[in-house]
C-alpha cells in the first residue's frame, strides 16, 4: 500500500523557481581569506530536474502523480585538517536540507560526518582510523513508493602499515558497514558487513607497487526473510585472495588493479553459492596537459536495494574525461554501462533472463570565478533495460542539475 501524494502549497513554488538565480550568487560572491588553516566552512546550493524521479517502468504512466519533479537542496558544513605532531586529524561535518516541488512527503534533511585520524609511530609503522555517517534518501533504482525512506550509513574503519624494508610492507585492515532504512516494509534490508583483509606490497622507486590482498567478508541482516512459507537467513560470507597493484608509468599513465578470485557463500539456501573472477582495474591517461581520461572495469558483489532480491554480480565499464578549457572552466563526460545478473533473495532457480542492463551518459560544465568558489552544470541520461522477474523495471531518466558552492 502506498501513502497518498502530497503536493507543495503554491507559496513555496515561487521560492523554488529563484533558487538557480541564488546559485548564480552564491558562487559569484567576493573571494575572501580562508577563516583559518584548520577549518574550512562551505555553503552549497543545488537545483535539480528529474523527469522520472521514481524510475518508473515505461509502460507504467503516471504511477504516482508526475513522473518527474524538482528539487532544490541547501547545504552547509565545514572541511577539517588538523596536523599534531606527527599525527593528522581531518574530516568534514555537512547538514542539507532537501526539498521536492511536488512529492514533499520526501522532504528530508540530510548528514554527513567523517572523522579521520592518521597516525604515524616512528617512521616504519603508520594507518588511519575512522568513522564515517551517512544520511540520505534512498534511490529509487530498485524500490518505489511516495513514502520517504531514509537510508542511514554507519561506517567504522583501521588499518595499520609496517614498513619493515625500504621496498617492502606489510597491513591489516578491519572495516564494519551497517545500513539501515526508515521504512519498515524495507528493514528486511538492514544489514551489517565486516571485511578484514591483509596483505603485502612491493614498493618501487618510481612509487610504483605490487601486491597480494587477502580479504574476508562477512555480511549479516537484521532480520530473516520471509518466502515460501518459511524463514531463513540472508547473512553470507565471501573469500577472496587479489593481486594489488599501482603502477605509476609516467607522469601522465597510471593502472590500478584490485582483483583476483572470490568465493561466496550463504548461511542458507546453499544453491546461491557461487565463484570466479572477481574486482575493479583503472587506467589513467593524460594525453595533453589540459586532458585527463579515465576508464574503468569491473566484476564485483553488490548489494540490491529491492523486495525480490538482495545481491547481484556486477560487471561493467565506464570511461571520463576530464578537459580544462582555460584556467576556470573545466568539461567533463562520463559513459558507463553495467549489467546485473541476480541471485533470488527467495532461493528459485530463475531462468538466464533473470538480470538487468543500465547505459549512462553525462556531460557537465564547471565555472571557477574564484579560487574558493564555482557553479556547475550538468545532465545525465540513464537508460535501464529491467527483468520483470525480479522487480526491475525498463525506464528512460533524464536529469539536470545546476550547483553553486563556496568555501570560506
Amino acid at each position: 500500500m502506498h501513502s497518498p501524494v502530497q503536493t507543495t502549497s503554491r507559496g513555496q513554488k515561487p521560492l523554488l523557481r529563484l533558487l538557480p538565480l541564488a546559485i548564480l550568487g552564491l558562487a559569484a560572491l567576493p573571494a575572501h581569506a580562508e577563516l583559518s588553516d584548520t577549518i574550512h566552512p562551505f555553503v552549497a546550493a543545488t537545483y535539480t530536474h528529474d523527469d522520472n524521479l521514481l524510475r518508473l517502468d515505461d509502460s507504467i504512466p503516471n504511477f504516482f502523480g508526475p513522473r518527474g519533479d524538482s528539487m532544490r537542496q541547501l547545504q552547509v558544513g565545514a572541511l577539517f585538517e588538523r596536523p599534531i605532531g606527527r599525527q593528522v586529524l581531518s574530516g568534514h561535518a555537512k547538514v542539507s536540507k532537501v526539498a521536492f516541488e511536488h512529492y514533499d512527503s520526501f522532504n528530508y534533511d540530510g548528514r554527513d560526518y567523517l572523522a579521520d585520524w592518521h597516525w604515524r609511530i616512528g617512521s616504519h609503522l603508520d594507518g588511519h582510523a575512522g568513522l564515517n555517517y551517512v544520511q540520505t534518501l534512498t534511490p529509487f533504482n530498485d524500490y518505489h513508493s511516495t513514502e520517504r525512506n531514509l537510508r542511514i550509513q554507519r561506517r567504522s574503519y583501521g588499518d595499520i602499515n609496517w614498513l619493515f624494508h625500504p621496498s617492502w610492507r606489510v597491513h591489516a585492515g578491519y572495516e564494519r558497514n551497517r545500513a539501515e532504512y526508515d521504512l519498515s516494509v524495507q528493514r528486511f534490508n538492514n544489514r551489517t558487513d565486516t571485511t578484514t583483509d591483509a596483505g603485502i606490497d612491493f614498493l618501487a622507486s618510481s612509487s610504483s607497487r605490487v601486491g597480494i590482498l587477502l580479504r574476508h567478508v562477512r555480511g549479516v541482516y537484521e532480520l530473516p526473510r520471509f518466502s515460501g512459507g518459511q524463514l531463513f537467513d540472508n547473512g553470507f560470507e565471501q573469500d577472496e585472495i587479489n593481486a594489488n597493484v599501482n603502477w605509476v608509468f609516467s607522469g601522465t599513465t597510471q593502472f590500478q588493479l584490485l582483483g583476483g578470485y572470490a568465493r561466496r557463500t550463504h548461511a542458507a539456501l546453499t544453491s546461491r553459492d557461487s565463484n570466479g573472477p572477481t574486482g575493479r582495474a583503472t587506467f589513467i591517461w593524460s594525453p595533453a596537459t589540459r586532458l585527463r581520461l579515465t576508464f574503468s572495469g569491473w566484476r564485483v558483489y553488490e548489494a540490491v536495494e529491492g523486495n525480490v532480491v538482495n545481491n547481484s554480480l556486477n560487471k561493467g565499464a565506464s570511461a571520463l574525461a576530464s578537459w580544462d578549457l582555460t584556467t576556470k572552466i573545466m568539461a567533463t563526460a562520463r559513459v558507463q554501462r553495467e549489467r546485473r545478473d541476480f541471485n533470488a533473495a527467495s532461493g528459485a532457480q530463475l531462468p538466464p533472463g533473470a538480470s538487468d542492463s543500465g547505459n549512462s551518459l553525462q556531460a557537465g560544465l564547471t565555472y571557477m570565478p574564484t579560487e574558493h568558489s564555482q557553479i556547475s552544470l550538468n545532465a545525465n541520461r540513464q537508460r535501464r533495460t529491467g527483468s520483470p522477474l525480479v522487480g526491475s523495471g525498463s525506464y528512460l531518466a533524464n536529469t539536470i542539475s545546476l550547483n553553486g558552492s563556496i568555501q570560506f
